[in-house]
């Protein structure tokens, strides 16, 4: 499998960084406070840190429903990089209705959904289905997609 970016999005990604560490700089910076400059830098490097680990972690995810959606025959793998699409893309791995797409939407009902939707992943990939219910437990949630992507 190949991961390709053009430079033209790759440009854009910079910008859209450096504007947001910018427009957080420069808000911060206009305080009255001589001692504000440091509070600026440090949330701004704050920001930069949440938004790259947000981004790694997409990527992870995205490859790893790419790879089950490929081990498990689901049709249209590519659709685990668009990001309400991939829901889609769980619903079908799955083998659940679409109609569940919209329970996906609903904010606690979503949560307990997701999770029934990871248990019958887990089941379509031959694993045991309580894998689906770690993603409760904090740090384990980034483990068990991977686990059903690339264990065998």
């Amino acid at each position: 499998m190949k991961v390709r970016f053009s430079l033209l999005s790759l440009a854009g990604l910079s910008i859209v960084f450096v504007a947001v560490l910018m427009s957080a700089a420069a808000a911060l910076a206009q305080s009255a406070d001589t001692g504000a400059g440091p509070f600026a830098a440090l949330t701004g490097v704050m920001l930069l840190f949440v938004v790259v680990f947000g981004l790694a972690m997409y990527i992870y995810t995205a490859l790893a429903l790419q790879t089950i959606a490929t081990k498990t025959g689901t049709a249209n793998e590519w659709l685990a990089w668009i990001p309400i699409a991939n829901l889609f893309l769980m619903l079908s791995i799955a083998k659940k209705p679409m109609w569940w797409f919209i329970l996906l939407l609903i904010p606690l009902m979503g949560a307990v959904m997701a999770i029934i939707v990871w248990m019958a992943i887990a089941e379509a990939r031959g694993k045991p289905s309580w894998w689906g219910i770690l993603l409760i437990v904090p740090v384990a949630n980034f483990v068990v997609p991977g686990y059903l992507a690339w264990a065998d």
